[in-house]
């Protein structure tokens, strides 16, 4: 069964840029690493996932189709993140909202920045510390998995949440 494509707008997803966590050390990427996995098996889908920590390439795990064509994809969606820190779809929409598509930007190089959905920033005392970064479906399909593997992840390591 094919997974319906979510539809946002920027106010749908203003909320993932107050997500504190209180802390992300290697072992916490490794473990939202492992949720987004089984994140990833649970819907059914075909996608690479990353978690970066300060510019490190903590986790990685590529299912089903996934492979090398992904990875420049991977690494332009986090750069959208830490260059205007907040999620790359948010990104995305909130160009588009404004009527000037993100590709229609002339002060950016395209190859490096990529404002398609599927990375979130991962933030630590309101500095973005890291990310994690999803690949290989239609755009908002990876934005989905990656909310709600870091939704699963923030529920464990902020139980009041």
């Amino acid at each position: 069964m094919t997974r319906p494509v979510p539809e946002y707008t920027a106010a749908d997803l203003d909320y993932l840029n107050s997500i504190e966590l209180p802390r992300m050390d290697n072992d916490d990427a490794v473990e939202l690493g492992l949720i987004a996995v089984q994140v990833i098996q649970e819907w059914d889908l075909s996608l690479a996932v990353d978690i970066v920590l300060a510019g490190d390439l903590v986790f990685r795990a590529k299912l089903k189709s996934t492979g090398a064509g992904n990875d420049p994809w991977l690494a332009g969606k986090a750069a959208t993140v830490n260059r205007f820190g907040e999620p790359s779809l948010l990104v995305k929409l909130r160009h588009l909202e404004a009527g000037t598509p993100f590709t229609e930007r002339d002060d950016v190089d395209h190859d490096t920045f990529k404002a398609h959905g599927g990375s979130i920033p991962l933030r630590v005392d309101g500095q973005v510390v890291g990310t994690i970064t999803m690949s290989g479906e239609p755009d908002a399909i990876d934005h989905e998995a990656a909310a709600e593997a870091l939704s699963r992840f923030v529920s464990r390591v902020n139980p009041a949440s």
